[in-house]
């Protein structure tokens, strides 16, 4: 893959790194614009909310772009026992969170939007989600501070990086390792596929 996607120029509706290292990975460097829509929905459920959150950024993007452009929308949360964790912002906050996390199971979804720009500004694409199951091993009080002092997980959702220093508290995960650091590539690729054979079976 490369900046080009079957003869389109492709844009990432986020600002995210960790998106965007995930991509240059697999040799594809979209262009960067990240959404400036505000991200609210009335979705209650974890999968729903990110599919949705997905769409908003996606099709902000997409509303901007010229025709030929495939936009890359996507949106992570991390739940555990029901709850939605979002982006700390300070390091006690993480630290409580982390306290949710330690010793037990939560999950990651990622909800991912893919538009194509059509002639006279019509979007045609597709959102999926896709979930981890995260288990992580009892952490001490002073681990737990450690890490939320560190300055790492503050921008994260559920307060942490896998691919950083809280890779060492990762017991196993069931699922795609990729989604966890915010975007499911094997997946992606595939729905990229689809969706751009679908679009030239229209043409």
């Amino acid at each position: 893959m490369s900046v080009m996607w079957k003869g389109r120029n492709v844009v990432l509706a986020s600002g995210s790194p960790r998106r965007r290292e995930l991509l240059a990975q697999v040799g594809m460097e979209p262009e960067i614009v990240p959404s400036l829509a505000e991200e609210c929905t009335e979705e209650t459920e974890p999968d729903l909310m990110v599919m949705e959150l997905s769409r908003i950024k996606a099709e902000d993007v997409a509303s901007r772009c010229p025709e030929g452009t495939l936009v890359i929308g996507a949106d992570t949360m991390v739940a555990v026992d029901k709850e939605v964790l979002g982006k700390p912002g300070t390091p006690e906050r993480a630290a409580e969170m982390i306290g949710k996390l330690q010793g037990k199971a939560h999950q990651v979804y990622t909800g991912v939007t893919l538009l194509l720009v059509e002639p006279g500004g019509c979007l045609h694409g597709t959102t999926f989600v896709e979930k981890t199951d995260v288990y992580v091993y009892p952490m001490t009080d002073e681990e737990i501070r450690d890490y939320a002092g560190c300055g790492e997980p503050l921008d994260k959702a559920g307060a942490y990086g896998i691919q950083g220093r809280f890779a060492v508290y990762i017991r196993k995960i069931d699922g795609d390792y990729d989604n966890v650091v915010g975007l499911p590539l094997g997946r992606l690729y595939h729905e990229l596929k689809n969706l751009t054979e679908d679009d030239r079976e229209d043409d």
